[in-house]
């Protein structure tokens, strides 16, 4: 990846698009990284600079543009300036993001991404009609085919063993393969730059994010430029996300590998997860009263398990989501995987352990890890895990242990004598808790691993996604070897009843989010013998005061085919699907579905003669209904279990209150009938109650201007006083 001469150290961002455009000319296709990675400043002042020039043509490509919230009305604005304002910082949002809602970007601009922000550019047509369908695998061979010429990225510093290098932090996911791509057709004549932004709040990630500075060839290294991550804040847990994740819990295995995502059910998983660690008698108390033990006892004893986490976990998860660091706090996170086949086989089938003594060595000579007479590479293997300690070295041939010579023999009862005294280490070094290839969380993620001790740090591999999300390849032995008995769980937004999964669209060609990493993980887990897909999803969906199932008898669009249908769970319970007939699929899924659509899903089955003509749902999964849901977590909630905010929330006490209220109040707003109801009810509304004093200074609407904010006021107040607040 390296280049040929040292990076030239630009302080002014405006000069360093004077290079660019010196270097590739004046039509740039920058590819910058997806989620946080991405250097704003300067891709505001390249994007600005082009507004002003229409001789320059500027193409973004590119996924995942996140944004600060903005509010689309006034209470809406209220409730979010002061938030914004206090977790963003001075975070500067994208300005091509904002001018593509409005339609201002400019004729010579336009932007690609192959994953959009969930739900972020619906009904934005230039996204929409520039959207790149594609696997997160590919995304770095299909940047390069787009013709990029420009590649950057924020980047980390720091000395390593006395050496300045730069860290790709939240992002070695493409750049990493990217720096290879770019070096080759830079080989072939090709016009390319690199660029790295110097971000000190970037955190420092080591291994392979580590990359030498001569890999850019431009590097903009000024203060004046840093900015505050993009802090995802962590979303309100649900009842129904709780009974998701506390069933998915039970699947995962002591000893194997975990893959969760962002958001609510990820949430939701880990504190299941902490649960069966750290309450594990209250945790099988949990599965046995909501009848989760009783329905899946089969299934739980053969792929998963509820007992404490003994062994532990490995994570290997495209996302290095916030959960995966409260899993590694609490001691779950904990099964270290090593960059060596052999050294890994070992340890999976229990021929050594992490422990390293004499018995160590000796599995590794029968086994022919290393041979008996010892060269300087075998001895580096052996410093590099572990096994021989920092005293014993190896020069001119011979053995130094304390400064004594001995034979580079291990044969040689003097050497073995002597290296198992003295030269022995006490454990393998080296290990990984964690592979990921990109990171986004809340501010509070980012800090903790900024301040993460070193040694603490290096158990953390952030790496290419062609590592973590492939299996194939140059590393395909290894790969199995350390994902053993993975549980790869993600969420879809729909399934259909004969085990398809909808995941980024919709049926008319809009793109919800994208396809990422979701199908390489599915497909993964029907490869490697003891690993299994989880998809889960709620099983109804509201928009206002409309209700849906996201069971569906079929659908015009889909994302993971159903020939590879594993694992599907909803609130109300668990579909393994995988090598199941047809019939059984669908009565699987009957029986998870809300009750509400169960019939109408019934009856279009047995139209298509999918299922026998006088088949019933049993009456045991036809009382699968919301109240049912809030009953059954409801009564653990009294007693101060699933919190709403298992994880932390950036939130404060009035804001969760406001959240729920305002939700609330646009629901009821939704429909003419509820909405003359509601004003009326509030037009009632006295004095606001002091009760009510906090939460209207939050909305700054404790001293109403005008007929209009009096309103609102008493709206809030009436809202307030409904969901009990009051």
């Amino acid at each position: 990846m390296m280049q040929q001469q040292s990076p030239s150290y630009i302080q002014d961002i405006e000069a360093c698009i004077d290079e660019i455009i010196a270097r590739v000319g004046k039509r740039i296709v920058l590819g910058i990284p997806l989620g946080i990675g991405k250097p704003n400043p300067l891709v505001n002042a390249l994007y600005r600079r082009v507004k002003a020039d229409p001789t320059l043509s500027l193409k973004i490509v590119t996924a995942i543009t996140v944004e600060t919230p903005k509010g689309s009305s006034d209470l809406e604005k209220r409730f979010l300036g002061p938030f914004v304002e206090r977790v963003f910082g001075n975070y500067p949002d994208l300005e091509y993001a904002v001018d593509l809602r409005t339609g201002q970007t400019p004729p010579n601009f336009e932007v690609a991404e192959f994953f959009f922000k969930p739900g972020g550019f619906m009904n934005v047509p230039m996204q929409q009609q520039n959207y790149i369908s594609t696997n997160y695998t590919y995304a770095a061979r299909d940047l390069m085919d787009n013709g990029i010429n420009v590649l950057a990225q924020q980047v980390a510093k720091r000395e390593v063993n006395g050496e300045l290098r730069f860290s790709l932090g939240s992002n070695p996911d493409v750049t990493l393969d990217l720096l290879i791509m770019v070096a080759r057709a830079r080989a072939e004549g090709r016009a390319m730059v690199t660029v790295a932004e110097v971000n000190r709040e970037m955190p420092f990630m080591y291994n392979d994010a580590v990359v030498e500075p001569a890999d850019f060839d431009l590097v903009i290294d000024n203060p004046a430029y840093d900015f505050q991550l993009f802090g995802a804040p962590n979303m309100p847990v649900e009842p129904a996300d709780y009974l998701l994740g506390l069933q998915a819990s039970a699947l995962i295995r002591d000893g194997g590998t975990l893959q969760i995502g962002i958001g609510s059910l990820g949430d939701a998983i880990v504190y299941a997860c902490q649960l069966r660690q750290q309450q594990n008698a209250l945790y099988n108390q949990l599965l046995s009263e909501l009848r989760i033990r009783d329905r899946y006892s089969a299934l739980i004893e053969r792929i998963g398990g509820t007992s404490a986490f003994e062994q532990g976990l490995y994570g290997s998860s495209e996302m290095f989501v916030n959960g995966f660091l409260y899993l590694y706090r609490d001691g779950i996170l904990k099964r270290h995987v090593y960059d060596s086949e052999p050294l890994q086989r070992l340890l999976n089938e229990g021929a050594i352990s992490e422990a390293v003594d004499e018995r160590t060595l000796r599995v590794l000579l029968e086994h022919a890890v290393v041979p008996a007479r010892l060269g300087a590479a075998d001895v580096d293997f052996l410093h590099r895990f572990g096994i021989f300690n920092e005293q014993l070295r190896y020069q001119d041939g011979a053995l130094l242990v304390q400064g004594t010579p001995f034979p580079a023999d291990l044969a040689c009862p003097e050497t073995w004598a002597a290296v198992v005294a003295n030269g022995l280490g006490t454990r393998l070094k080296g290990g990984i808790v964690m592979h990921g290839g990109f990171f986004m969380g809340p501010q509070s993620f980012y800090k903790a691993l900024r301040e993460m001790p070193e040694a603490e740090s290096q158990q953390i591999c952030m790496t290419t996604v062609q590592r973590v999300n492939h299996l194939f390849g140059e590393h395909q032995a290894l790969a199995r070897l350390q994902r053993r008995d993975a549980r790869f769980i993600n969420t879809t937004i729909m399934v259909t009843l004969l085990g398809a999964a909808v995941s980024d669209g919709l049926e008319n060609g809009q793109v919800i989010s994208g396809v990422g990493g979701q199908y390489n993980f599915v497909a993964m887990a029907h490869e490697m013998p003891d690993a299994r897909s989880i998809l889960m999803l709620r099983s109804t969906r509201e928009s206002g005061l409309n209700v849906s199932s996201n069971i569906v008898w079929n659908y015009g669009h889909i994302t993971i085919p159903r020939h590879l249908r594993d694992i599907v769970i909803t609130e109300y319970g668990i579909a393994e699907l995988r090598g199941r007939s047809d019939r059984e699929v669908v009565t699987a899924l009957l029986n998870i579905a809300d009750s509400r659509f169960q019939p109408e899903l019934l009856e279009k089955a047995k139209r298509a003669g999918k299922i026998p003509g006088d088949y019933e749902i049993p009456e045991k999964f036809r009382q699968n209904t919301p109240a049912r849901v809030q009953a059954q977590i409801g009564r653990y909630k009294a007693q101060g279990l699933f919190p709403d905010f298992p994880l932390g929330s950036d939130f404060t006490e009035e804001e969760i209150v406001l959240g729920r209220v305002l939700k609330s109040l646009k629901a009821r707003l939704a429909t003419k009938g509820d909405l003359m109801k509601t004003i009326v009810k509030a037009v009632t509304v006295g004095t606001a109650p002091q009760a009510a004093q906090r939460y209207l200074a939050r909305l700054q609407l404790d001293q109403p201007a005008g007929q209009k904010e009096k309103l609102i006021q008493k709206l809030i107040v009436a809202e307030l006083a409904a969901c009990g607040y009051l």
